[in-house]
């Protein structure tokens, strides 16, 4: 498959199932963290460009923009990055593998189909039916084989992916904690709160990860400057609640970092302040990371 990306490379070649998608590694693993960026994803293949609807700026509307460069630095500190090159639009891993709305596609979906999740109803399905601003992204049915080879060929090697990146990491430590890294629309509001929230914290209701360390993600944003919020409106989606296992010591937390911090949401161009917000994210992943390592520097910002 040959991609047209819209944001500086002509074209990317992808060679196999890996190319979907990469996993940057530290030199040497030192931290109990993976961090992951699903949907941060901008290659459109030209086929897809040709399926769509929606020109190549429309299309674009569901892209955690630049999340992926937002914690690029996560290696450096000892933790892989596991990140997307295809678009949300196209497929989206944030989701079980077969919610699929039987609407958008031409011949039969297994039994074991997903049909009626409020993600579904919404357009927002593994393959979803609409971009934000709840726009279509299809004029015609897709071939439900077409669709389903995208799980095969794209999903399945994804989530093995990351299962392996935690499962290593569990082995290795002791536990594992997975940071699930997102962008929200500047425009989202809490209830009862008059300032907008910069960042949310998910770990869903306190089922994904140990109240520990989401409150000291909490804190140490907090301690930052940022506006943050816990698990409103976003409290994690699949990735969070299907790869957090407290009990077991595999925790997982969703971030929501606020795309008016960092882009223009129309143009999707870079603020001056993106690079600002990257490094503050960096001190970030470096304090939380002391947290994790129980060193002196973190000590009491669970209790805060």
């Amino acid at each position: 498959m040959k991609g047209a990306t819209v944001t500086g490379r002509d074209e990317l070649s992808f060679d196999g199932d890996a190319r979907w998608f990469e996993v940057i590694r530290p030199e040497r693993q030192t931290l109990p963290l993976v961090f992951n960026s699903p949907h941060s994803g901008r290659v459109y293949s030209n086929a897809f460009l040709s399926e769509t609807r929606l020109d190549a700026h429309e299309i674009r509307r569901s892209e955690d923009l630049y999340v992926d460069e937002l914690f690029a630095m996560a290696p450096a500190f000892g933790a892989p990055l596991q990140r997307a090159f295809f678009p949300r639009a196209f497929l989206d891993v944030n989701r079980e593998p077969f919610e699929l709305d039987p609407r958008m596609f031409s011949g039969a979906l297994p039994s074991h189909v997903n049909m009626t999740s409020m993600r579904v109803a919404g357009g927002l399905g593994t393959i979803p039916r609409i971009v934000a601003e709840n726009m279509p992204i299809y004029d015609a049915p897709i071939d439900a084989g077409a669709g389903l080879r995208r799980i095969e060929e794209i999903y399945r090697p994804y989530h093995r992916s990351l299962k392996q990146l935690m499962q290593e990491t569990k082995r290795r430590f002791g536990q594992a904690v997975l940071i699930d890294c997102h962008s929200m629309p500047g425009s989202v509001t809490v209830g009862g709160h008059r300032r907008k929230p910069d960042i949310v914290i998910g770990d869903r209701f306190s089922t994904s990860a140990s109240s520990d360390i989401a409150y000291a993600a909490i804190s140490i944003l907090e301690r930052m400057g940022f506006v943050t919020a816990y698990n409103k409106p976003y409290a994690g989606g699949f990735i969070t609640e299907h790869y957090g296992r407290p009990a077991a010591d595999c925790h997982a937390l969703q971030i929501e970092v606020s795309r008016r911090l960092y882009a223009d949401e129309q143009s999707y161009a870079k603020k001056p302040e993106f690079i600002a917000l990257k490094q503050a994210l960096t001190l970030f992943i470096q304090q939380f990371s002391a947290f994790l390592a129980g060193s002196e520097d973190s000590a009491g910002l669970a209790a805060e």
